[in-house]
């Protein structure tokens, strides 16, 4: 695998201040449209502690039996009960039988995903991304799978196999994407971000950086990936031209839908096609963190346009499709959790599939919301996220 320890230059910016953007995407879809800081929602709803006592956590799946599995960026696969009583099942900052987890003080590498294979009743498995050591300096983003039971009321994984690793592998511990979603075909997405130092490589075809790249479950490539057979292509790519992106789901009307983290605004829902280029970092409505322009263009030929973005940025991270009876109002619409807003963004879903008004929810928690789930129980849950340590929480919707 190669790897990156030196920064590659920036993107070069236009020397007029007047550029002019280009056209629209190659698909023909309308001009993203920008929306900031919005009302409250109604507060139509009471708020439950699940589990309290997490240590960053990023990532929540539902076991059939009423338990879940939880993700913390720390390193601890952790089950919990249905009474909140919380379990360890590993700790990937051992290094032990797996590769270790990378974590460093201020970075935003770790545990990631967690996610049941669609046959989990009958194979038994689960899927989990994190930031893993490759013993030279460096990290990458790798996607394992493993084995879980319960058999003996001692639940395990066991059997741990890497299916993917990004390449190259950087020694910076930024922008890693690694949220999963199976499709119907029983193949799964991942995101792979940019790792923030070398966006220039989002726009080229021969790694990882910036893409969403599509498996099956066994970690082989499916024929039909849209560069299959392109010299100088990984065959895994589908689509190319993402940032950070951190939520990403399979709607109700069959699309892939994704948010990801803009700069300093321009955060995006994107609407996930094959092959597509979503225009990083040619094209932005974000600036930089200096407040320069990233690029002169908001809009590229041959480049995909956000449905929304995001400015000032919300800081995206977990992304649900609401589907369930407790909150008849919520039906097909989106929830985004934000970090630095320290919301949830309802989004609502049109009858045609546009995005329609938005509003922010739960704001009056003031905490970091890490991930957003509709459970199986019909609720809403959500993790929230303390950044002093210990102190984050799961919590449950229902109505009032």
């Amino acid at each position: 695998m190669r790897n990156f320890k030196t920064v590659l230059s920036v993107v070069a910016i236009c020397a007029l201040a007047a550029c002019s953007n280009q056209g629209a995407s190659s698909s023909g879809t309308k001009t993203s449209e920008a929306v900031g800081r919005v009302d409250a929602g109604p507060v139509n709803y009471t708020i439950e502690t699940v589990a309290d006592g997490l240590d960053h956590p990023w990532s929540l799946a539902f076991l059939p039996d009423g338990a879940m599995l939880v993700t913390e960026r720390t390193g601890k696969l952790k089950q919990i009960a249905p009474d909140g009583t919380a379990t360890l099942l590993h700790d990937f900052a051992s290094g032990e039988p797996y590769p270790k987890v990378h974590t460093a003080a201020g970075a935003q590498a770790g545990l990631f995903d967690v996610v049941l294979h669609p046959d989990f009743a009958e194979n038994g498995l689960i899927y989990i991304s994190y930031a893993a050591e490759q013993g030279d300096g460096t990290n990458t983003l790798s996607l394992m799978r493993f084995a879980y039971d319960n058999a003996d009321g001692q639940p395990r994984i066991s059997n741990g196999q890497q299916i993917f690793a990004a390449s190259p592998s950087r020694v910076q511990g930024n922008h890693y994407g690694a949220r999963i979603i199976f499709l119907p075909d029983g193949t799964l997405m991942m995101p792979v971000g940019d790792a923030f130092h070398f966006r220039e490589q989002a726009q080229k075809l021969d790694n990882h950086f910036g893409k969403i790249i599509r498996l099956n479950d066994d970690g082989s490539i499916p024929a039909d990936n849209p560069f299959v057979g392109q010299d100088g292509a990984l065959p895994e790519i589908w689509s190319y031209g993402h940032r950070n992106q951190q939520g990403i789901i399979l709607a109700s009307d069959g699309r892939v839908l994704e948010n990801e983290h803009g700069p300093a605004g321009g955060d995006e829902i994107n609407d996930i096609r094959r092959g597509a280029n979503y225009g990083w970092p040619t094209a932005s409505y974000g600036l930089d963190y200096s407040g320069g322009r990233i690029s002169p263009y908001e809009a590229f030929d041959g480049t995909e346009q956000s449905l929304v973005h995001f400015t000032p940025s919300i800081a995206p991270s977990g992304f649900a499709q609401y589907a369930g009876e407790a909150f008849p109002d919520w039906n097909g619409d989106l929830f985004l959790s934000a970090l630095a807003l320290k919301h949830v963004r309802h989004v609502d879903m049109n009858a045609d599939g546009s995005l329609g008004k938005q509003a922010e929810l739960f704001g009056e928690l003031d905490t970091r919301f890490r991930d957003v789930r509709t459970g199986p129980d019909g609720f809403l849950y959500l993790l929230t996220e303390d950044e002093s340590g210990p102190a984050s929480k799961i919590l449950r919707v229902r109505p009032k």
